[in-house]
């Protein structure tokens, strides 16, 4: 369109019209320039963003790479040295008659016998323990009571048989222990209670066979874990049949029990020919002269209260008065003759006898014969405590010998029942007799 024909108003609207273009050009220049920087705003975030994460990337790599290796390192160490652990009480989990009568003999043989049986356990009941597992054996147990309790049930000739035993036991394989814990009341439990917590949480110590099927004071320790992961871990071995207690939880457990190896009844001391035997000998009173008491030799100066008691004493002459006066009462000469043996009554401890003549602590009669002073009693009490099934020697003396004891040592007795129990003590006659020297034996004396 030529210019020469426009008039100035349509020359001046024509340059509004390029003003106004102009102005719309320059608004959509900016906006296009502002979305630029913030896209490069955004870029460089999101470079940053990506730097950062192929860095944490690299850096987790590095780490995870790490952490399995040491991973790798901890599960090879965790199974390097996986064993099961075998934990019995002694005092109750006692081994068949058969192989204690053998010795350390027959100690090897029940080492041998509980090794091929938790052996062949694991391989068929257990099969994520490693084959090459191990096998720790620890039998805790009073080895005095218990081979005094063993002698005096007729189960050995000899108490020292049961050393014997646990020693062939003990020498037959490396990790087979038999730990003597000594007398007093729950020793061998509490250090079993111990251990048993000890390598439940052992990550080397791969299963647990618990061998405690005769206390219910074990349901204690076991009632604490209820969790499948923990309870799996755990493996009752059963000799005498399961307690009360025992038995109503171990549904919880798994149980073996290997024949021929562990008794499968209680011992009974009271029921046993020998105990009977000692408790129907007849009493020897002994006579002694004025002039010359002599002693019988005792061994270190104390008779075990858990032995026999042999009058070896060296005889002395007796006056003829006596013989006429007591005629039918043994002389020392005649006793050693004999060599009579007189069991002492079960956990009893009493001194080494010693001359009649110098005792002042016991009273006795002209004869220098033990007698006890009379007593007054209510024939119903003595018979209602008897019945109770207390332990004569823990409440009258303090120092039962027996553990377990099959007698009550819980009960508090008043001063009548005191005075009933020591009634219904000195029922049973002292195996000394007369010549009982023990200021404080409960028994009596005729």
């Amino acid at each position: 369109m030529a210019l020469e024909g426009m008039s100035d108003p349509e020359l001046r609207q024509r340059f509004e019209m390029l003003k106004g273009v102009e102005h719309h050009k320059n608004e959509l220049i900016l906006e296009l320039l502002s979305r630029v920087d913030r896209l490069d705003e955004s870029y460089q975030q999101m470079a940053l963003d990506h730097q950062r994460e192929t860095q944490f990337n690299r850096e987790g790599q590095l780490r995870e790479r790490k952490l399995q290796d040491e991973l790798r390192k901890l599960k090879a160490f965790m199974n390097r040295d996986p064993f099961v652990l075998v934990l019995i009480d002694g005092d109750g989990m006692i081994f068949e008659d058969d192989l204690i009568h053998k010795g350390e003999i027959g100690g090897k043989e029940a080492a041998a016998m509980l090794w091929n049986g938790i052996k062949d356990h694991v391989h068929d009941r257990l099969p994520d323990i490693p084959s090459d597992c191990r096998i720790v054996t620890r039998i805790y147990a009073n080895m005095k009571g218990l081979s005094e309790v063993c002698w005096k049930a007729g189960l050995v000739e000899k108490a020292g048989l049961i050393e014997e035993f646990y020693r062939g036991f003990t020498g037959s394989k490396i990790l087979f222990d038999f730990i003597d814990v000594g007398p007093g009341k729950d020793r061998a439990d509490e250090k079993i209670n111990e251990l048993f917590k000890l390598h439940l949480g052992n990550f080397h110590c791969q299963h647990i066979f618990f061998g405690c099927s005769h206390d219910n004071g074990y349901a204690r320790l076991l009632e604490q874990y209820t969790e499948p992961m923990i309870t799996d871990r755990i493996t009752l071995l059963e000799g005498v049949p399961f307690e009360k207690e025992l038995y109503a939880m171990k549904a919880k457990y798994s149980t073996v029990k290997f024949e021929n190896l562990f008794r499968s009844t209680k011992i009974n001391v009271y029921n046993q020919p020998l105990y009977q035997a000692s408790q129907s000998l007849p009493q020897y009173p002994m006579q002694v002269s004025s002039s010359e008491t002599t002693s019988p030799p005792v061994p270190n100066g104390y008779q075990s209260p858990y032995q026999p008691i042999v009058g070896t004493s060296t005889p002395s002459p007796a006056p003829s008065s006596q013989s006429t006066m007591n005629p039918k009462a043994p002389t020392w000469a005649s006793t050693a003759t004999s060599a009579i043996q007189i069991v002492s009554p079960p956990a009893t401890p009493t001194p080494a006898i010693s001359s009649l003549a110098s005792s002042t602590d016991v009273p006795r009669n002209r004869h220098g014969q033990r007698i006890d002073p009379p007593t007054v009693y209510d024939k119903e009490e003595v018979d209602r405590v008897r019945k109770m099934k207390l332990c004569n020697v823990h409440f009258l003396r303090g120092d039962c010998g027996y553990d377990p004891c099959t007698h009550s040592h819980s009960k508090k007795l008043s001063k009548t029942e005191m005075a009933a129990l020591r009634t219904v003590a000195r029922m049973v006659p002292c195996r000394q007799g007369s010549a009982c020297d023990d200021p404080k034996c409960m028994y009596g004396h005729r």
